[in-house]
């Protein structure tokens, strides 16, 4: 259970599952399969649990998604085996010693016929109309059914396609999730809040009267940002209809204005920050408008603090939400640095913290001080630098000092780095008191492997960057920018005075203006098609 990269060995709980075959049900079987899937549990099962658990006075849960993840995670498998769980898988990872058909739709049923449960409601239609019909036919039954579902998935069924079309970071390109309406209900707006995030942004926040929404009970919904708050007019003591967006993030979706009491006002964005008090600006042309208290801003410390030991960032189990505020307000910590210097006896003395929870966070902070330069720049929080982009940097600069001294220009050679990216992590690097906390971070220990960068010595087009721009007819853009990395160029997102080759399909625009204004040579599609015949053979 995790992001295909790292995660938790549940395989003693999982095998308790009866959906789940022990053996497979072949007389020769592959030497290796991975299949992925979904664990879940039937409405009636979490129904008849939920019941016995309150008579015997133990933990209940809220709705059969939290209690199926809560199963899988438990340390006693004896326990899980209890859990009314079932399996279906939806692909296939991995196989090995093996030949299966090539079509998506044919390979869940061999999957089937050798005992690993497929859903039976899948279906193989033509075409985008069939599609939406069997949408609406699953949206018709989804109340009839023993599970939850928010949606259906659409996949191309050719295996070939599918690896032609790829992944973009862990999402493949050759699926699409089409979600249902989500469910909707009505309450009142009790308040209206500000919470400051990681980066300064100011999210007001409506504080509802509790409604049970979609499987939860819901007394916050976000408004997101002031301009969308005050294009919808949400004021205190108003109606509303509140959904989960993606039956997950709960928002407002609209005012019911015939029940609009008399006497309330607009919102409006407050001029100073509610937790530190300093100014608010909103930049023109900007939705957000941001705190300028910086990592002054004891919310913003908050929020960092959380980022940074989150699980895809340094991953610092038992760091969580709760004890990073409570360090935070008790002045523990003031930075993201200060987790490393934190002693066992000021651990101790927090309320509900004892002895060997403090043991285990030390251990576990200790043990996120080995780490990859992708992580760490993760966990930083750069705006804008999310998993993707934060591989990209580490893959491309390969080490954390080359990239804090390169400019705008250079950082846009990064693939798929444009110019509002490439400011935001110039802007990073150039304050002193961020490379304060890279520094302080260091000297506690914390590390990673130099990241080996792929040689391109011996490729005939070692040190080369190319941009790539307008449509191009004959391949796409991910198919040319894969065959020119193939040959040991560099594909950037945008062109600068070190880029060497501007590609201009149809339609090329501003990347061709700038490409003629700095010199840069120009080359067609048939052009590149050219050089890379060229150089294939």
């Amino acid at each position: 259970r995790g992001d295909g990269a790292t995660g938790e060995d549940i395989t003693q709980n999982v095998r308790t599952i009866a959906t789940i075959p022990l053996k497979l049900h072949c007389d020769k079987p592959p030497t290796l399969l991975e299949v992925r899937g979904e664990v879940v549990m039937p409405l009636k099962g979490f129904e008849a649990f939920n019941k016995k658990a309150a008579a015997e006075g133990q933990k209940v849960f809220v709705n059969p998604r939290n209690a199926a993840a809560g199963s899988l995670r438990q340390l006693d498998s004896r326990i899980t085996a209890q859990r009314p769980l079932e399996f279906f898988c939806y692909a296939l990872g991995k196989l090995e010693g093996c030949a299966l058909p090539k079509t998506h739709y044919e390979q869940l049923h061999q999957l089937s016929s050798w005992g690993l449960r497929i859903n039976p409601l899948i279906k193989h239609v033509h075409g985008i109309d069939q599609c939406l019909q069997y949408f609406q036919n699953m949206n018709t039954i989804r109340s009839k059914l023993d599970y939850d579902i928010d949606g259906v998935v659409y996949k191309v069924n050719s295996i070939s396609y599918q690896e032609d079309l790829g992944f973009v970071s862990r999402s493949p390109r050759w699926a699409i999730a089409h979600k249902f309406p989500a469910v909707e209900e009505q309450t009142i707006v009790e308040g209206v809040d500000f919470q400051v995030g990681r980066t300064g942004v100011l999210t007001p926040v409506a504080r509802l009267k509790p409604v049970f929404v979609g499987g939860v009970t819901v007394s916050n919904a976000t408004l997101h940002n002031i301009e969308e708050a005050q294009r919808k007019d949400v004021r205190v003591g108003d109606t509303v209809m509140v959904r989960r967006a993606g039956d997950v993030i709960p928002e407002v979706v609209a005012v019911i204005l015939a029940n609009r009491p008399a006497h309330t006002h607009p919102i409006k964005l407050p001029k100073h920050c509610p937790v530190c008090k300093s100014e608010i600006i909103k930049p023109e042309g900007e939705v957000a408008a941001r705190c300028t208290g910086g990592l002054y801003c004891p919310a913003q410390v908050k929020e960092s603090i959380k980022h940074f030991a989150s699980r895809k960032a340094m991953d610092i189990e038992g760091l969580g939400d709760k004890l990073a505020e409570q360090l935070v307000d008790e002045r523990i910590l003031k930075d993201i640095a200060g987790i490393y210097t934190l002693k066992r006896d000021t651990l101790v003395d927090l309320e509900r913290m004892g002895e060997k929870s403090a043991d285990n966070l030390l251990e576990a902070i200790n043990h996120s001080k080995n780490t990859t330069l992708q992580r760490f720049l993760f966990a930083l929080g750069i705006r804008e630098v999310g998993e993707a982009t934060a591989r990209a940097l580490a893959q491309h600069f390969g080490d954390l000092e080359t990239l804090e001294q390169a400019n705008e220009e250079t950082l846009q050679e990064v693939p798929d780095i444009g110019p509002i990216v490439a400011a935001n992590i110039a802007a990073f690097f150039r304050q002193k008191h961020n490379r304060e906390l890279i520094e302080k971070c260091r000297l506690s220990g914390v590390n990673w492997p130099k990241v080996e960068r792929p040689s391109s010595e011996n490729l005939p087009l070692p040190g080369k960057t190319f941009v790539l721009t307008g449509t191009l007819t004959s391949l796409t853009r991910d198919e040319a920018k894969a065959q020119l990395e193939a040959l040991g160029a560099t594909v950037a997102g945008s062109v600068s005075k070190n880029t060497d080759f501007l590609v201009a399909g149809e339609k090329a625009g501003s990347k061709l203006a700038k490409a003629e204004q700095l010199g840069v040579a120009i080359i067609d599609e048939e052009q590149l098609l050219m050089l890379l015949k060229k150089y294939k053979t």
